[in-house]
């Protein structure tokens, strides 16, 4: 019985197996700073574990920002998009490792026939009618001698891991993105407050300019001059309107609300400044979801190379089919029975180059997914510079536009006296109002990029992140 035989065969072929032609793999090498540029002595560094994790955003304080926060994860379409992207690579992942299992398929069929009289080589006595009914099973299974089912199962759930983390990095933008809208907003409505308290003081001051030409007192040019700096700042009030409102649009897009249903009641009360250290730039490889994507892509792209060399050797797959067969529906009858097993062998001899140039353009792809690893790992790096450049600067702006505010309105108290007083015009009070409303504007201009910034340092440093909260290969 050639069956023992069959069964020898398959077992040598199984031991074969798993020899993988994959390079190993190694994260590509980047030489990481030791501290970062622009800390400096004002912003001392910390261990990655002093970093806010979870919910960042309430560090700031704000039960108003956590609300929105809180419905970012379950109504924003972006963020679903991603999700859905994750699953997909999942699945993908199932696809590959459905290749380490055998196939097996059941079939039937039931047929009528009828053969021609004059079919060639009919012998006499054959029907010219006649059933031909089946049904059986059928299976297959490739012996992965060169681990080319292993290797896409690793680029699958690398992918998938990948793909887990651009996720993260999807969540990190738009609660992030949330966020400073919402401090911009909330920096309008100071500004509005700031703006409607300006234009009772203006309006004040055109009273009393109007009350000294009626006394012949002040010209009528200082009348004209305290209407210009009333209607000034009521355009401003409109200008503030108009850019609030389209915050509260965005921040409605963002928690998966029509803008035409939303809106938050102003608040001019100030956020809190939220204290974020920076840690080291070494803690970006394992904080920033963004930097572990692109190394999981790598790593795709590494195992890729051991599927295209994989097919430079032989297939083995070894194929079983039985079943019975009979003219009429009694198909139990042992005798009708069927079968045939066998391995089957396939050795790629020409091709013209296609192998070698999958395999050239697999080995590219992983030195464009290492070059771009590198690539994300320095904006990493620049982002936190960058952030940790602003808070710095920013800081040290807004003392000094807070001593030009304590100046300017105190120029504008003495201004206004003399004014009173008939001691000067009424153009050196509206210099002096001009001068007190920019400073307080860029005061609180200068605040509202402080918590931008702040928040934007949060978002560079991986807002909490961890590379251990990616799923497993084992999960996937």
């Amino acid at each position: 019985m050639r069956l023992p035989r069959i069964l020898v065969a398959t077992a040598c072929a199984a031991g074969l197996a798993a020899c993988d032609l994959a390079p190993a793999y190694h994260p590509p090498a980047i030489t990481m700073p030791a501290n970062y540029k622009e800390a400096g002595p004002w912003h001392p560094a910390q261990p990655a574990d002093a970093l806010p994790r979870g919910p960042w955003w309430e560090a700031f304080g704000d039960p108003t920002l956590n609300q929105l926060e809180e419905q970012v994860d379950p109504a924003n379409p972006d963020l679903a998009v991603a999700r859905a992207a994750y699953a997909e690579a999942r699945a993908v992942v199932g696809e590959a490792e459905a290749g380490l299992a055998p196939t097996i398929t059941a079939g039937g069929i039931i047929t009528t026939n009828k053969q021609s009289a004059h079919r060639p080589l009919r012998s006499k006595g054959q029907p010219t009618y006649f059933g031909s009914n089946a049904i059986g099973l059928q299976a297959n299974y490739e012996f992965d001698l060169w681990d080319r089912v292993e290797n896409e199962v690793a680029s699958g759930k690398a992918l998938a891991q990948a793909s887990a983390a651009t996720l993260e990095s999807v969540r990190l933008l738009l609660h992030a993105e949330l966020a400073s809208n919402y401090m911009e907003l909330r920096g309008a409505d100071a500004e509005a407050r700031l703006l409607a308290d300006t234009v009772v003081a203006y309006a004040r001051a055109l009273d009393l300019t109007r009350n000294r030409a009626a006394g012949d007192i002040a010209s009528g040019q200082d009348v004209s001059r305290a209407e210009t700096q009333l209607d000034t700042a009521r355009a401003q009030e409109s200008g503030v309107a108009e850019r609030r409102a389209i915050l509260e649009h965005a921040i409605a897009r963002l928690i998966g609300k029509p803008a035409s249903d939303f809106s938050l009641a102003p608040d001019p009360a100030p956020v809190t400044l939220a204290e974020v250290p920076a840690g080291v730039p070494s803690a970006l490889l394992l904080r920033r979801p963004d930097v572990a994507a692109a190394e999981r892509r790598a790593a795709a792209a590494n195992a890729e190379i051991g599927v295209a060399k994989s097919a430079f050797y032989p297939n083995i797959t070894i194929a079983a089919i039985g079943g019975t067969q009979n003219t009429n529906l009694n198909l139990l009858s042992l005798p009708d029975s069927f079968w045939s097993l066998g391995p089957a062998i396939s050795l790629p001899i020409f091709n013209g180059g296609l192998l070698s140039a999958q395999l050239a353009g697999t080995k590219a792809k992983f030195d464009a997914a290492a070059a771009n690893y590198r690539a994300t790992v320095l904006d990493a790096i620049g982002e936190v510079e960058d952030n940790l450049a602003r808070l710095h600067w920013l800081s040290q702006q807004a003392r000094d536009e807070d001593a030009a505010v304590t100046a300017a309105q105190k120029t504008l108290k003495v201004s206004l006296n003399l004014y009173r007083d008939g001691a000067v015009s009424y153009l050196d009070v509206v210099t002096a109002q001009t001068a007190a409303l920019d400073a307080q504007r860029a005061a609180l201009a200068l605040r509202t990029r402080l918590l931008a910034a702040t928040v934007g340092l949060v978002r560079a440093l991986g807002g909490g992140w961890s590379t251990a909260e990616l799923p497993s290969a084992k999960s996937l």
